[in-house]
């Protein structure tokens, strides 16, 4: 699905990102943690073409760089953290924008059916008449991502969903939610690769981990490979202990 190698990212004197390697395959979910600065949100843009860069990252067998804009934009997607708080449109036209790639003046009945599907599943159809800029935060958050998973629904195969801490905001109900459908999505042969600062909700949803400090790749693997005590504590430099989540058995973190 995607390859990355040796990855590395330098602003004037600071390396960002050092030499990190991402290998995801079609139907993973892969979760990106770690400290604050670790350099997560850099290579997650870098991974999204982005950030424009000389090295080489290979998405369906060809450089990211070399598909054209409109072409890629029907495979991928990608949630950012920072998004607009001052958009002076409907709910439903914030999301429409999902399936721009798709239509040049009028949305088609299929564009139509996509993003009111991704509303319900979004738990934003009942706001789709309002201003976007009299939502809360959480709404606005949920606003946006069903306007990137609607820019996917199409009959295009092995697609990628990149997500830049899509829970921040979310009451706990929608955090499950929004992993739930990620899952889902992955599930369906497609690749998500998610920054998540939850350790506990990773270790429950994700299929592969990668655990970043200071710009590197502290550790990669599955959740009971990457979740260890020596490897969490090292990372964030705090003490933490691991033990089995009582329904899912993954790797549980308690801090402190």
């Amino acid at each position: 699905m995607i390859r990355a190698h040796q990855i590395s990212y330098q602003y004037k004197d600071f390396h960002i990102l050092d030499a990190v390697d991402v290998h995801l395959e079609y139907g993973e979910f892969l979760a990106i943690v770690g400290p604050n600065g670790a350099g997560k949100s850099s290579l997650l843009s870098m991974l999204a073409n982005e950030v424009k860069s000389r090295q080489q990252i290979v998405f369906k067998d060809k450089n990211i760089s070399d598909w054209p804009v409109q072409e890629l934009s029907r495979h991928k997607a990608k949630f950012s953290q920072h998004n607009s708080n001052d958009i002076p449109l409907e709910v439903k036209d914030v999301v429409m924008m999902g399936r721009y790639p798709y239509f040049d003046a009028q949305p088609k009945q299929e564009d139509l059916e996509a993003m009111n599907k991704m509303m319900y599943e979004t738990d934003v159809y009942y706001l789709k008449d309002r201003e976007y800029n009299t939502l809360s935060g959480g709404e606005k958050q949920r606003v946006h991502l069903s306007r990137v998973l609607a820019q996917l629904q199409n009959r295009i195969a092995h697609k990628l969903l990149f997500l830049d801490e899509p829970l921040n905001n979310l009451d706990v109900k929608h955090q499950y939610k929004v992993l739930e459908t990620i899952k889902e999505f992955t599930q369906k042969a497609n690749s998500a690769v998610v920054v998540l600062h939850d350790l506990n909700l990773a270790a429950q949803y994700a299929d592969k981990i990668l655990l970043m400090k200071s710009g590197r790749a502290a550790a990669c693997g599955t959740p009971e490979e990457v979740f260890t005590a020596e490897n969490i504590s090292n990372a964030y430099n705090f003490p933490c202990t691991i033990c089995e989540h009582p329904v899912s058995h993954n790797p549980m973190i308690i801090f402190g």
